[in-house]
């Protein structure tokens, strides 16, 4: 793994010392700009991400008796690129949360790595015919394009079994429970599915500010919002009470503390957990914006993925609902919510905030 170059010390997450870095209204501040100028967005996506896929190809070795086919068709996907965004949030979150070197951390990688296979097991079956009939991911022909439909479901099928095993069997036992439950909520019915059912369920029709929204928190705000919860919880250990947080941003303590201690133990991971999941639910939603803004805006071999396919098949979009100008802003408005919500967590977190304005400022 390449060092994770320019990035400052970590802290405890929600207990920093020294000056908290604030944002002016344009987010020029001079102090501001100097620390987060030290960072660089592809330097932490590419150290997260060599650490993540040296994980994934170990994880060929665990499955001796599957078939080669189904193997291949899994690694064809796993490895064919990408910003490897989901889990470079998981271990940065824990970078920001006191873990010094995540990578070494079992159970932010191993959710880093299970965040992966589930994000992209659902890129391998959003490209199917019955869903968005995709010929091009990444700037390849689509795994069902290569290996045919059955295999592509079946690969796609095998990754999510094969991220909570990784769960299950690699992260820390006082852990592994909580962040099964964070990738299940996150990738089921009320979060990623459920959100692709509401997107389909919606094409051809014109839904409101507000429907929209949902649809983007769950459909891809979602895992966004897990990514960094579970970075969070890997570094931050067990607790006797988890935040749990829903599609429309409530949040409650699930348990009482028995102790004082255990009551500031719980105070802080609380506290925690609710920076970081009011973050990842600004930037998702950010996300999904930028992608209908670049759907419109760019090319397919920018992209590696067809363009302008969204209003073809009666999508809902921020630039249809909003024209592109407002979409934009609203991209940047989300973006300061995201900032903002990671004051209390100070420099320690300033790799997540580089992390932020790439995914606004990208190009693809």
């Amino acid at each position: 793994m390449r060092p994770h170059t320019g990035l400052l010390a970590p802290g405890r997450c929600g207990r920093q010392r020294g000056p908290v870095i604030e944002l002016s209204d344009d987010r020029s501040s001079s102090k501001h700009s100097a620390a987060v100028g030290a960072i660089s967005a592809p330097a932490i996506l590419q150290a997260h991400g060599d650490a993540v896929t040296g994980y994934l190809k170990e994880l060929k070795t665990r499955f001796p008796d599957g078939p080669p086919r189904l193997i291949e068709a899994m690694q064809y996907s796993l490895f064919a690129g990408g910003k490897r965004l989901r889990p470079a949030l998981v271990l940065e979150t824990a970078r920001a949360c006191g873990a010094k070197d995540p990578a070494a951390n079992r159970s932010a990688l191993a959710a880093a790595a299970a965040m992966e296979l589930i994000h992209t097991f659902s890129l391998v079956h959003d490209d199917l015919p019955a869903m968005d009939d995709d010929d091009l991911r990444r700037g390849r022909p689509t795994n069902h394009k290569v290996f045919g439909e059955a295999m592509a479901i079946l690969a796609g099928d095998a990754m999510v079994t094969v991220a909570f095993q990784v769960l299950a069997t690699d992260a820390e036992p006082s852990v592994a429970s909580k962040l099964i439950a964070e990738l299940a909520t996150a990738s089921g019915p009320a979060g990623m599915i459920g959100g692709q059912v509401l997107d389909i369920d919606g094409e051809n029709q014109t839904l409101s500010l507000p429907d929209l929204k949902r649809v983007h928190r769950m459909k891809t705000g979602a895992l966004l919002t897990a990514s960094c919860r579970m970075g969070a919880i890997a570094a931050l250990g067990g607790s006797d009470g988890v935040v749990e947080w829903l599609s429309d941003g409530v949040s409650r303590s699930t348990a009482a503390s028995h102790s004082t201690t255990s009551s500031l133990h719980h105070s802080n991971t609380s506290s925690a957990l609710a920076a970081v999941t009011e973050f990842g639910r600004h930037l998702g939603l950010a996300f999904q914006i930028v992608d209908d803004v670049l759907d419109v805006t760019s090319t397919p071999e920018q992209l590696g993925k067809a363009t302008n396919k969204d209003a073809g098949k009666g999508k809902n979009t921020y630039p249809g609902l909003l024209g592109m100008d407002a979409s934009v802003q609203e991209a940047k408005r989300q973006l300061t919510a995201a900032l903002d919500a990671l004051r209390e967590l100070g420099p320690a977190a300033d790799g997540l905030r580089a992390l932020a304005r790439f995914v606004v400022e990208r190009k693809h």
